[in-house]
């Protein structure tokens, strides 16, 4: 008994000091003597530990609504030139480029060929299906020498909603990677509005987050036409003039030359706009593309420390194909074509496989951002901002202190009554109630959960629910002693009677919590995460705990107790 009576304390002990530690820890760097000795720097701990939502914290809120309709039109233009391709494969000619009413989602193909014009329209119409989300999207007719294809309407509109869902999965990629506690990234308002809705805790600075959505990231290695060191020219005409410029083969783009990143320290502010004042030749063709990007990581130019650089790595099928292009052209240039612009043209010194890199005097901020961009991937259509609110954390300071202030009355007033009704039986739960917000503290400390308004009301809701755990539990072993139970038995008794409706409680409390949690968003999930760990938590303290000090109780001086205060 009393071997099992020891390894129950240490068990309890060993559990409240885990908690404690949980709270306090300083994740992410390596503890010091302070982090344990230093009341000012365990509350700093606790309060980096314990993360905030946006109703406590503040930060930024944003609606924004993806242009879907763009997603349909630009399947139809891929679609048209599919068309021409296809149909110059199978040496069908045309007459003419495919014409595009792309707001009508229509593409009409004239084929130069009258006896040919059925075997075309059978071709594309299989190559355009083959490629929709339905495989039955596309619809043709036929007018003399002249195929017209429509869109059909709910095709059109399977394309939006995965534009739209597919620009969600991207935002939420690209906040995450801000280090952002818990972003909350949603559909919002009516299904067709195809609308997103952004919360960021803690973040300040709106305009970096827009930018950051919105940017592009259509990264291309094309080969540069002649010597990029000897080929730049000071205009679009100047180089379509020279270096062997071919319309249908190559493309002039401008070559962007960056500032130097200045030293903010110094007071110094960064560049806003590069210079664009140089322009060359290079391949419409690319080599390897965004799609084949497996991973991009901004890092310190070993050359320049002020200046960063972006290290990126490629899928196999795109290493295969750099690796090859690489190898059979050594001694040429390589142009780094990033949105439609050269960032850098290196000179090819021997094969390249699977890695590369993008130079130009990049600065950590937007070379961080840009990285992040090129991992995410491109949106399939633009986003627009509809609406923007920046929440000040005055609001999160006043709920915090009046939630603490609510807490720590009710908490108090709850001991009072305890200590009042049940004497010193009333300890025990007061114990019990504590140990169990411990632990409820201690599990979103540790596992990174926000604490939002909903959450901080869940919390008060279980000291309700912690208490009436006891109230049973003491209440049954009450009506033992008048029964004329000795102290052991009737606390015995006591526990075992009331562990099947605590438990019954318990569990069908949880199972509610359980689809609030599977079924709500931001603030409901974070009240049914609070709901669920503080209620297994008091399962706990209220049954595991309050019976190992009644045991103590009980059987205090070597002997069973003839009396209970309760």
């Amino acid at each position: 008994m009393k071997k099992n009576l020891r390894l129950r304390t240490i068990f309890i002990v060993a559990s409240t000091v885990l908690a404690i530690l949980a709270v306090i820890w300083p994740f992410g760097r390596k503890p010091t003597l302070a982090d344990f000795t230093s009341l000012a720097q365990m509350r700093a701990n606790a309060g980096k530990n314990i993360h905030l939502g946006l109703d406590l914290k503040g930060g930024i809120h944003l609606v924004m609504q993806v242009q879907a309709e763009e997603a349909v039109q630009a399947v139809v233009a891929a679609d048209a030139e599919v068309a021409k391709v296809k149909l110059t494969e199978k040496g069908i000619p045309l007459a003419g480029d495919p014409e595009v009413d792309a707001p009508n989602h229509v593409i009409r193909v004239r084929i130069g060929a009258p006896d040919r014009v059925a075997e075309a329209d059978t071709l594309l119409t299989t190559e355009f299906n083959n490629a929709t989300i339905s495989g039955m999207g596309w619809s043709s007719s036929v007018s003399g020498d002249t195929v017209t294809y429509s869109l059909a309407n709910d095709e059109a509109r399977r394309i939006m909603e995965s534009a739209h869902q597919q620009a969600m999965n991207i935002v939420h990629n690209r906040v995450d990677q801000l280090g952002v506690a818990e972003p909350v990234v949603t559909g919002h308002g009516a299904k067709d509005a195809y609308q997103i809705l952004l919360q960021l805790p803690g973040q300040d600075d709106p305009e970096r987050v827009k930018k950051l959505l919105q940017a592009e990231s259509r990264l291309e290695l094309r080969p540069v036409v002649g010597d990029s060191r000897m080929s730049f020219y000071p205009s679009v005409d100047a180089a379509k003039q020279g270096g062997g410029f071919n319309e249908a083969e190559h493309e002039v783009l401008q070559y962007v030359e960056r500032a130097e990143p200045q030293d903010k320290a110094a007071g110094a502010e960064q560049p806003e706009t590069p210079q664009l004042d140089r322009f060359m030749i290079v391949d419409k063709k690319s080599i390897v593309a965004g799609q084949d990007l497996r991973d991009a990581r901004a890092i310190p130019d070993q050359f320049n420390s002020r200046n960063y650089q972006i290290n990126f790595s490629l899928k196999p099928g795109g290493a295969e194909r750099f690796g090859a292009w690489t190898g059979a052209n050594i001694g040429k240039d390589l142009a780094i074509v990033l949105n439609g612009q050269v960032q850098s043209a290196p000179r090819i010194q021997g094969q390249i496989s699977d890695n590369g890199q993008i130079t130009g005097n990049f600065s950590k901020e937007t070379a961080e951002d840009l990285a992040l961009t090129l991992r995410s991937g491109a949106l399939p259509a633009r986003i627009v901002y509809q609406e923007e609110r920046t929440v000040g954390p005055s609001l999160g300071a006043d709920s915090i202190r009046q939630g603490l202030i609510s807490s720590i009355v009710g908490l108090s007033v709850v001991c009072l009554f305890l200590l009042y009704y049940y004497r010193a039986s009333g300890i025990n739960a007061i114990v019990a109630l504590v140990l169990n917000l411990l632990f409820l503290v201690a599990f979103i400390a540790w596992s990174g959960a926000v604490l939002t308004l909903p959450g901080i009301a869940g919390v008060i809701l279980l000291i309700g629910m912690a208490v009436d755990s006891n109230v049973l539990i003491f209440e049954r072993i009450r009506e033992e002693l008048r029964n004329g139970k000795v102290v052991r038995s009737a606390v015995d008794t006591g526990f075992n009677k009331a562990f099947t409706t605590i438990m019954d409680t318990h569990v069908t409390t949880i199972v509610s919590a359980v689809f609030l949690f599977m079924f709500g968003t931001g603030p409901i999930k974070g009240f049914a995460v609070t709901l669920i760990v503080g209620l297994l938590a008091n399962l706990f303290t209220a049954v595991f705990v309050s019976r190992t000090m009644f045991t103590w109780t009980v059987n205090r001086g070597g002997r069973p107790a003839e009396t209970l205060s309760i």
